[in-house]
């Protein structure tokens, strides 16, 4: 993980959320195969505009677990060399079209201007990253945490979410549950 004396720049201290809170407006779906596809067009823009440098690009979220209701917003998490380097690669993916959602401490986000793809910017090494695989890997193989997370999703989309933000903040528990039987499985 890059280190702050590696850093080119100081992390942003605050989180700064362009446009402020935004409504829940989207249900869940049946897991839908174009996702996939979505994620692979998205991820071959994302390399076009940062050709020339080292990142990696992975599908995460719960539309890369098939078999999982998802909310049709297609989560991208891009690891960079140092996220706070944003000369490195935020102008370019707003120049391909992305839109500037959140800037906070080690991580940054972009969406496309429908909100329909999230793409999370994170330095290569961050635990985050390591994480969104370990849930994503998890859920895919483990049919019974599938199943317990698809039905606290679906629980939670019963009620009204003012901010979008705390509907997700609301799965943190069943989520850190499933990571650790995720870790417990790997050890």
């Amino acid at each position: 993980m890059t280190t702050e004396r590696q850093r080119r720049r100081p992390d942003v201290t605050t989180v700064e959320l362009v446009g402020g809170p935004e409504p829940l407006r989207v249900r869940l779906h049946d897991h839908d195969p174009r996702w996939a596809e979505a994620y692979r067009e998205h991820r071959a823009t994302i390399l076009r505009a940062l050709a020339g440098h080292d990142v990696d690009v992975e599908h995460i979220g719960s539309t890369a677990v098939p078999g999982l209701a998802a909310k049709p917003i297609v989560d991208v998490v891009v690891a960079v060399a140092d996220v706070t380097a944003e000369e490195d690669y935020l102008d370019q993916l707003l120049a391909a079209g992305y839109v500037l959602r959140v800037r906070e401490p080690g991580h940054r986000l972009v969406r496309t201007p429908g909100r329909d793809v999230h793409i999370h910017v994170y330095d290569r090494g961050a635990s985050a990253v390591s994480d969104y695989l370990l849930l994503r890997d998890h859920l895919r193989a483990d049919a019974a945490d599938r199943a317990l997370y698809g039905d606290v999703k679906k629980e939670l989309m019963t009620r009204r979410w003012d901010d979008m933000n705390a509907y997700s903040d609301a799965k943190d528990e069943v989520i850190a549950a499933i990571k650790q039987r995720a870790r417990a499985a790997r050890a």
